[in-house]
């Protein structure tokens, strides 16, 4: 870099030149760039004097290129279509009205989708982007608008609001949770396959701390499918894999529908909750608090009381 200043001597150099080269005109360039015409050309003499070639033959009234002046105006108008462009780019992408929602690919997936009809016929013209992951990413540093994250409710720099308290119970595919016929009380669910979601990052719980919950000792390595997204969970418990846990915020319309069976008498509540969670640095732009102000109106739904 200190070579390419040592030979252009000033990025205002390379503007002035561009400009009269592309006007063939000292006295345009000087106009476009709002100062007087001896100005443009002492700064084409010092870049001129700093390359050691002449850029333009003057001539009366009129300058045209050299061989070497057309061959650094070539080049530099391509840079600068380059720098234009990327500049563009970068001012759309602060400017404009999307929204990106970060959640485990079960909420966007069982919370949001049913619901995405509702929100683009309430606002079309939003910009929804949906992003799944298996770990919670930085808002701030990431350019997250909204997230959907699991815990107490506090996060540094963050604003939360419930979306729906943890409750957790078994569910089964209808023709699975028909067939376990010792299911009278919790302990018989211990003979059944049980489904265990094991996420490599995020923490989750576990069906020992589960019948924990109910004073029910279980070895920590039954056996039974395992799984690392809680969406392939849900789709092996449908597929009649065995019993898996229901988040009741997600599940309750699949049993509703009747894709899935549960025991919510067997209910536990953790003491915690899924929080839609924004930064307290980074104020939302339009879209995002409709977006924001959208899902909250639906917490309601989510936080009616259990099924009985």
């Amino acid at each position: 870099m200190q070579d390419l200043w040592n030979l252009l001597t000033s990025p205002r150099h390379v503007m002035v030149f561009e400009a009269a080269a592309r006007h063939c005109s000292f006295t345009l360039a000087a106009q476009e760039l709002n100062v007087q015409q001896p100005a443009v050309s002492a700064a084409i003499k010092q870049l001129e004097g700093s390359l050691g070639v002449a850029l333009f033959k003057r001539e009366h009234r009129k300058v045209t290129l050299t061989t070497a002046g057309t061959r650094l105006f070539t080049d530099i108008s391509r840079i600068f279509d380059q720098l234009l462009s990327s500049a563009q780019a970068v001012r759309q992408h602060q400017r404009t009205e999307y929204v990106t929602l970060n959640a485990s690919s079960a909420f966007n997936f069982y919370w949001m989708m049913p619901r995405l009809s509702d929100l683009h016929m309430r606002y079309p013209g939003i910009d929804l982007r949906l992003q799944a992951s298996d770990r919670e990413p930085d808002i701030d540093t990431e350019n997250i608008s909204l997230a959907v994250r699991r815990g107490n409710g506090n996060w540094p720099n963050c604003e939360a609001v419930l979306i729906a308290p943890e409750e957790i119970y078994p569910v089964a595919s209808p023709q699975v949770m028909a067939a376990a016929k010792n299911l009278r009380g919790l302990p018989g669910l211990l003979h059944q396959r049980l489904i265990h979601l094991e996420e490599p990052i995020r923490e989750r719980p576990t069906w020992k701390q589960w019948f924990a919950h109910f004073d029910i000792a279980v070895d920590a390595g039954r056996n039974g499918l395992r799984l690392n997204d809680y969406a392939l969970v849900l789709q092996a418990a449908m597929a009649g894999q065995g019993f898996a846990f229901g988040w009741r915020h997600v599940t309750d319309p699949l049993v509703n529908n009747g894709v899935l069976s549960a025991k919510p008498e067997w209910t536990w509540k953790t003491g915690l909750g899924f929080y839609l969670v924004w930064s307290k640095n980074k104020p939302l732009n339009t879209a995002a608090i409709a977006v924001k102000d959208w899902i909250l109106e639906h917490q309601e739904h989510t936080l009616l009381p259990p099924m009985t």
